[in-house]
């Protein structure tokens, strides 16, 4: 990634649960675990995990930014109900910002450029489906997970694990 594309993708704007504004410049220097979530998917126990890590490797420097998404048609529709139900239900920490579309021409911003990250097999493009990860490293890699694989995956761990200071 060139630094051109580090800066554009650090100063992209979002906005925050409570309407406020934020990129990813504000966790400068961390970790980053992107991910787009769903309250209605088969994948939402993967908030357990997520929580875990964040608990884990959180004093590091990591962190896990979550993104509500309905494209999938799993997402409740207000967001007081998406808040209450990550903190009571998974005792969800990280953040939760606004809802966001992840594919199509109304995507959002952040997701428009994530989605130039590959993943394992090389493939970029599309998010496939809710609880798809990006891990932001502090030097402005980006790796990409799909859905299915768990945020606890020996291959993550290792990534975080080897990302974070000592």
């Amino acid at each position: 990634m060139t630094e051109a594309t580090l800066i554009d993708i650090r100063d992209i704007p979002f906005a925050t649960a409570d309407g406020g504004q934020a990129t990813l410049a504000d966790y400068d220097g961390k970790v980053l675990m992107v991910v787009n979530v769903a309250s209605k998917c088969g994948l939402t126990p993967q908030y357990e995990q997520l929580e875990e890590l964040k608990k884990t490797y959180g004093p590091r420097g990591f962190d896990v930014l979550a993104f509500p998404s309905n494209q999938f048609l799993q997402e409740l529709s207000e967001m007081d109900d998406i808040l209450e139900y990550c903190s009571v239900t998974w005792g969800v920490t990280f953040p939760v910002f606004d809802k966001v579309k992840v594919n199509g021409r109304s995507a959002a911003p952040l997701f428009k450029a994530l989605k130039k990250a590959r993943d394992e097999q090389g493939k970029a493009g599309r998010v496939e489906w809710n609880f798809e990860k990006f891990l932001v490293l502090p030097n402005g890699d980006i790796k990409r997970f799909r859905p299915k694989l768990k945020p606890n995956d020996p291959s993550i761990v290792e990534l975080i694990e080897a990302n974070l200071p000592a």
